[in-house]
């Protein structure tokens, strides 16, 4: 795996900030960080990159503990901080290549022209960056982040700021840097997590509450799965109950059904199959799901 946080514990005073966190995140996978402000999010991702001793725990990126072998364990690390430190009185084209060559970035020039061109900065890299808009100066912390292409990308509200075409493009790059890296990103953008990640994680109170595929997130918290399928034909409900699976049959209006099964089934092969054995004509056919928003407010809503 290229991240691994065990039991993972920071304590200020007498405040849990994170409690006993313990999870992995591997290559080729983009992994939602959710959680109310105060949940700890922030704070583990902070230990993960060295800038915070945890109390207890271990941490480590591509094998190097993020304590005993901090620079080898940043070195493999590509990280956007909530608050996006930069130095407005640079230009952006010498921001970067200041950045590059404390990491000491191969074939520099290039590399930022890349960055440049990947992130949308061409029309704004002869600016200042304390001139640049917030959205701009977002992408600019994101290139930072990737210039020298880490093996892990770590980005606490990665798209704060963005308007909706930025967010388009970003979120593009996103999903596209998640299928050869490992990516842990936060966000308050219920749509966000939905459009971009594979996986989530959501932390309440500096505990972890859910930790799943986000399709299985949403079967779980809902209990159950749902399939929504309209005929062309009338079909009766004790046929449709017939169905192996199938717990449920309620009528929403005409030839359009919602058949009920357990939260881990898939009944769709045995509706087909019942579908082709009637030889009967579907109009459409598709699983419903509760969105990622109503089960993050379930999750935390005692917060």
């Amino acid at each position: 795996m290229s991240v691994s946080v065990q039991q993972l514990t920071k304590i200020y005073g007498e405040q849990h900030a994170v409690h006993e966190v313990s999870f992995e995140a591997h290559s080729g996978q983009v992994l939602g960080f959710l959680g109310p402000n105060g949940a700890g999010k922030s704070t583990t991702m902070k230990i993960i990159t060295g800038f915070l001793p945890p109390s207890s725990g271990t941490a480590s990126v591509c094998g190097y503990n993020v304590e005993t072998a901090p620079m080898e364990a940043r070195r493999r690390i590509g990280y956007l901080p909530e608050n996006n430190p930069l130095y407005k009185e640079m230009y952006v084209r010498e921001y970067l290549h200041f950045t590059g060559k404390l990491h000491k970035v191969p074939r520099l020039k290039q590399r930022v022209e890349e960055m440049i061109e990947a992130t949308g900065l061409g029309r704004e890299c002869h600016k200042l960056i304390g001139a640049l808009s917030k959205g701009y100066r977002q992408r600019v912390g994101l290139a930072q982040a990737m210039l020298h292409d880490p093996e892990v990308l770590i980005l606490d509200e990665p798209t704060s700021g963005l308007d909706p075409n930025q967010l388009v493009e970003i979120r593009a790059l996103i999903r596209q840097l998640g299928q050869q890296k490992t990516v842990i990103f936060s966000t308050h953008i219920m749509q966000e997590v939905q459009a971009v990640c594979d996986r989530v994680i959501i932390i309440n109170r500096g505990k972890i509450v859910a930790d799943d595929p986000i399709e299985r997130l949403q079967e779980r918290i809902a209990g159950e799965s749902v399939l929504t399928i309209e005929f062309r034909q009338a079909v009766k409900k004790e046929a449709l109950l017939a169905i192996p699976g199938v717990k449920q049959a309620k009528n929403t209006g005409g030839n359009r059904w919602q058949l009920s099964a357990a939260a881990d089934a898939d009944v769709r092969p045995q509706v087909a199959d019942f579908v082709k054995r009637h030889e009967l004509d579907i109009i459409e056919m598709h699983r419903e799901a509760i969105s990622v928003e109503e089960v993050f407010k379930k999750l935390t809503s005692h917060a």
